[in-house]
């Protein structure tokens, strides 16, 4: 699903550098891939970088399979050519996104924001898929509830269910328990899983917590932080041995 070799992004401020390296990355189809490090470490730059939303400063292969049958988009292609439209039609069409509160828009149910990515892409999700993946989260009930009604880990998965309803390869979720209790982030963790299997989607989570993921996710990366001098951060990511067979 997405192979990444030899990536760097560097990124300043003031007189800051810091700069994230990434020799391997590799997601398969229907698996769950977790990226665990403490804040500073470069989580969010490699998340943002799957999401094809900032560039890397230089990577020698960066390709994401969209279709089984048909070659891998090059992504390092379409960023060495400036092409916007292309990256952002994979992002809109291909990709889920599931952020640290949800993201609901609170003036629309959650069967409509549910349905809204399917609606930018010139369509909306079957009812009946709908219904399913809800009655698989636990939330078909909620379905025609405000956000507002809802309690955290409800609206936790409902952000799940909004991220694949529309049947994206790859999700990519940011601290997707970070506000909710540990008995309720292992089961929404659980659910993510389950659904990555059975809709064969590639889901990368993010996380702080590694005891929350090892025992589910198919592989682990984490971090080797750096301090080369007052000014410069090095971070390498690297897989961990002990993820899920």
């Amino acid at each position: 699903m997405v192979r990444l070799e030899g990536l760097v992004k560097t990124r300043s401020q003031n007189d800051s550098v810091f700069e994230l390296h990434v020799p391997h990355f590799r997601v398969e189809p229907g698996s769950m891939v977790a990226v665990v490090g403490e804040s500073g470490c470069g989580k969010s730059t490699l998340l943002d970088l799957l999401a094809l939303v900032m560039a890397p400063t230089r990577v020698e292969r960066f390709e994401i399979a969209i279709s089984p049958t048909a070659p891998p988009c090059d992504a390092a292609g379409l960023w060495r050519r400036g092409d916007e439209a292309a990256l952002a039609a994979l992002r809109r069409e291909h990709f889920g996104y599931i952020l640290q509160t949800g993201g609901l828009l609170p003036f629309l149910s959650v069967r409509s924001n549910v349905e809204l990515p399917g609606a930018i892409n010139g369509g909306r999700p079957p009812s009946r898929s709908i219904q399913a993946l809800a009655r698989g989260l636990g939330i078909e009930s909620c379905l025609d509830r405000m956000p507002s009604s809802l309690s955290i880990g409800q609206r936790q998965r409902a952000a799940i269910l909004r991220a694949l309803a529309h049947g994206p390869r790859l999700v990519l979720a940011d601290e997707p328990t970070a506000a909710v209790d540990k008995a309720r982030a292992r089961t929404i963790m659980d659910d993510m899983h389950r659904l990555a299997r059975e809709q064969r989607t590639a889901v990368v989570v993010v996380t702080h917590d590694m005891d929350l993921v090892l025992d589910l996710a198919d592989a682990v990366y984490s971090f080797d932080l750096q301090v080369l001098s007052a000014t410069e951060t090095r971070s390498v990511c690297r897989p961990v041995t002990g993820g899920k067979p």
